[in-house]
Formats: structure tokens, sequence, C-alpha cells
């Protein structure tokens, strides 16, 4: 199976936001290549919201370019066996945890943003990584900085999209 066939099998899986869904399933459709980071149209990205192992706090990444707090994440690459996997790599890289697990139950979010050109468009499949405990957090070379936050304090430095994650995150941990 290829990442684009798990991309396809995770999406129509996924419940909820059907219109974003729909629309990531369509992209994949009709862009063979829409994985990857060449796909002019935009391409699906997998992500990661990392939470610590005492609930509470979730870590965030001031993004090198975009200079947002955001959730660890990224590029799909060709080695990625799956989407779950590729975020767990990307968590893993610009976090510094190693042995994140993700949480049970598949993408946690859907989010839909636009990135300068060439690409246009990331389509970004969100899953909730929780930390092992005692895990020290290291800033990579796509980050100004790394922080954990409180859960209330992440709408006073993240945008819409990240407390949306949250809010997301926090509803899989609670069910």
């Amino acid at each position: 199976m290829t990442l684009h066939d798990d991309a396809v099998l995770v999406l129509k899986g996924y419940e909820g936001q059907e219109e974003l869904r729909q629309g990531y399933l369509d992209h994949l459709s009709a862009h063979p290549d829409g994985m990857w980071k060449s796909c002019s149209a935009g391409h699906v990205t997998a992500s990661a919201l990392v939470v610590d192992a005492e609930g509470g706090r979730v870590l965030l990444t001031l993004h090198r370019k975009l200079r947002m707090w955001l959730q660890m994440g990224g590029h799909c690459e060709p080695g990625d066996p799956t989407l779950a996997s590729a975020a767990r790599r990307e968590a893993a890289e610009e976090s510094g945890i190693e042995g994140l697990t993700l949480l049970p139950g598949g993408p946690v979010s859907l989010d839909r943003h636009p990135i300068p050109a060439p690409c246009n468009w990331h389509l970004d499949v969100q899953y909730a990584a929780l930390a092992p405990a005692g895990s020290v957090a290291a800033i990579s070379d796509e980050s100004l900085d790394l922080r954990w936050f409180r859960y209330d304090e992440v709408a006073e430095v993240a945008d819409a999209s990240v407390v949306r994650l949250l809010e997301a995150t926090r509803a899989r941990l609670s069910a």
C-alpha cells in the first residue's frame, strides 16, 4: 500500500468535518502527486499536537518561517508508510522527544490553510500524541522556540486552527 492509498483510507474512515474531508479526497483523486510538496495545487501534510504525560499542557513550536506558535508537523516523505507515521516522525523531529504515542482513533482534526507559492495549500491531517513522562524537549532547526503551554494559555499565543486542534484533542482524551 502506498502513502497515497493510506491517506485515502484514513480520510474515508475519518468522521466529522465532512466538507473538508471530501475536499481532501477530491484533491487526492485529482492529483496522484497530492501527497508531495511538489504538487503546486496543494498537498497533504501530517501534524501532531504533543500533550504532556500528566495532561494539562501541550508543546508548541515557534515556527521559524511563519513566526507562529504551532503544533509539530510538516511534509510527508517517501519513506513514510502511513500518515500516522509521518505525523509521529515530524513530531519527534521537531520536539526532540522520542517515544511519542499517537492517541488511538486516528486523526483528531483536519485543517486546510494557504501557504506561499508555489505550493498554495496545506491539507493538514492532524493527530495528537502523548509524550512519555519526564520527556525533555529540544529545539530543532525549524523552530525559533519550543515551549509547553497550559491548555488555558493556548488561545493567547496560537491561532484558531491550533485552538480547534486542542479542543478536538481534549475531546478525544476525555472520551
